[in-house]
Order: C-alpha cells, then structure tokens, then sequence
C-alpha cells in the first residue's frame, strides 16, 4: 500500500455546501451586526437616529445654561467627522482657553467611546450620559456638550453645538467679530446645509451602512450628484456663499477631508476621490491652509479608528497603506 493510497478519505462537505453554509451564517450575523451599528428603513437604508439632548446656551435671567467661560466641557472623538466640527469652530472663534475638550477614544471590544482619561469619574462616554441622565437609551455619540456645573449635558447635536460655539461666547472669544452664520447669508447657509448633510455627510454613512445593492446605488449617486453641483459652484465661488467662510464650508469641509482616506474604500464611495476635483481639492486645501485647522486634523488616527473598530465593514482589521 502505497502512502497515497493510506491517507484516509475526506469527510468535508463539497465545497460548494460548504460556501453556501458559511455565505448564509456569515450575511445573517453580518445583518444582525449591521443593525446595532447602524439602524435601516424598511428599504435597508441608513437612517441616523436623531439626537436627544438639545438644550441650548443664552444669556437670558433664570436661563439653566448662562455662557461662562470654563463652565463648559466638549468631549469629541478625533476620528469623528460631527465632533470635528465642534474642535473646528472652537479654533476660529479662539476659544481654548474658555472651553475644555476632552478626549474619547472607540473601543472595539466595548463597542463605544471611552475616555482617554478618567472624566467626572467616568471611564466610558456611557457612563457620562447615564450621569446626566439615569434612564437614558440613546445612542452614546460625540461630540457633547457637557455642563460641568450641573453634570448634565447642554447638547450633543453638533449641528447646534457649533451655532452656540459661533455667537453666544464672543464675549471671551479671542477672535468675537468672526461670524460663521452671518444673518444675510443664513437664507444660503440652511440650503446648503440641507442638501450636504443629507447627500455629503450623511450620504457617506448611506453608502458605506447600506444593505442592499439598490440602497447603496441610491445613496452612492446622490453623493457624486451633490458633488459634481459643489464642483461647478466652486469654480466661480471661493466657499460655498462666496468669499466668507460659513458654518456650512465647516459641515463640509470634516467630510472632504476623510473622504480619500476612508469614505471612498471602506465606505464604497468609489466613483471619484476628491483628488479628482480640481474645485473641490482647492476648496479644501484652502480650508485646511486656515490658521489653526491642521491642528484640528489628525488623519493617521481617522484611518487607524475607521478600519480597524468599523468590524462588520472591514472583518480582517487591515489598515491599508
């Protein structure tokens, strides 16, 4: 008997069951998976929950949330493109010195936010919002706006949180006569706004958290739509409502800026980087070129946080070069 002929017989499945077993486990768990990190419609398209916590900060009598310099904490994510916003207008207002950031980190194992160090005796960002709110069943998102006074959070919409950060600190703000969301261009700023939040920044997410081949389709171009639209406007216009900056170019820009390096792979945005735009890559640059922005930016660990906690998207965890 020959050592071929001792070897004993295989007792796997064909290899075809066996691709059609380990496809059918692996979508079901990828599907459940799916849906803890990102809810869908009834269509499988992303749908981002709203956020709970909208409190505003004014100077008005008896008003729970008064602006005072070093009352207020922010606690971002650097990989987040909603928490940069936050870090972005708090550098072009020069407030620094008035209001802390606290520094949160994903956790892949926890499956959220944690601090990078112990806050109000808090090691997750968890345990932060069931401090402000014991019976709490959100989601635990950055960026917040936390009162330290109160230990309650003021607002974790970072939407809102760069409106307040805009007008109600200017009294200890280093650079107050910059307005971001100047009353004669608001009219613009909302449109805009509308238009990228719901094809730019959410748009991505649509892509990248989308279920099915028709919801990714949908999403994917209506991105490159709104894109191409950017390009052209941006070719007679310095920012998106002309010369001055907005809050709108500060939405946009915390997208742009991660769109290369993650959005366009792990996302499936794959029809066109940035780099391609002629109007879109000077538009961003110019941003980035603005006093302080690059400070705000740290693309190695937006990379790092992307692909190696986004596990249902990327199972293998490889950080491509």
């Amino acid at each position: 008997m020959t050592d071929k002929d001792s070897k004993p017989k295989s007792a796997s499945l064909p290899t075809s069951w066996l691709i059609v077993l380990v496809r059918y486990f692996w979508t079901t768990l990828w599907r459940i998976m799916m849906s803890k990190l990102a809810p869908t419609t009834e269509t499988g398209a992303y749908q981002r929950p709203n956020s709970q916590f909208r409190q505003q900060i004014k100077s008005a009598d008896n008003y729970p949330y008064p602006p005072v310099a070093n009352r207020y904490r922010l606690y971002v994510g650097l990989s987040c493109p909603w928490a940069h916003r936050t870090l972005i207008v708090r550098k072009l207002k020069g407030l620094e010195k008035v209001i802390d950031v606290c520094l949160v980190i994903p956790s892949p194992s926890q499956g959220g936010w944690i601090m990078k160090e112990v806050s109000e005796n808090c090691l997750t960002l968890k345990q932060l919002y069931r401090l402000s709110k014991s019976n709490y069943q959100g989601r635990y998102t950055v960026p917040v706006l936390w009162d330290t006074e109160t230990k309650t959070i003021v607002n974790n919409e970072s939407a809102e949180i760069i409106v307040i950060l805009n007008s109600e600190f200017n009294q200890f703000a280093v650079n107050p006569n910059l307005d971001l969301n100047p009353p004669q261009l608001r009219s613009q700023i909302e449109q805009w706004n509308e238009k990228i939040y719901h094809n730019i920044n959410n748009g991505v997410y649509r892509c990248g958290f989308a279920q099915n081949q028709s919801a990714y389709e949908l999403a994917c171009n209506e991105l490159f739509t709104t894109l191409n639209e950017i390009e052209t406007h941006l070719s007679t216009n310095r920012y998106l409502c002309g010369e001055d900056l907005t809050l709108a170019d500060v939405r946009l820009f915390t997208t742009l800026i991660r769109f290369d390096v993650v959005y366009f792979s792990l996302f499936k945005c794959s029809i066109k980087p940035i780099a391609n735009y002629v109007n879109l890559s000077r538009y961003l640059q110019d941003i980035y070129n603005l006093n302080g922005i690059a400070e705000t930016c740290d693309l190695k660990t937006v990379k790092q946080d992307y692909f190696s906690n986004l596990f249902p998207l990327n199972p293998g965890g490889i950080i491509p070069l």
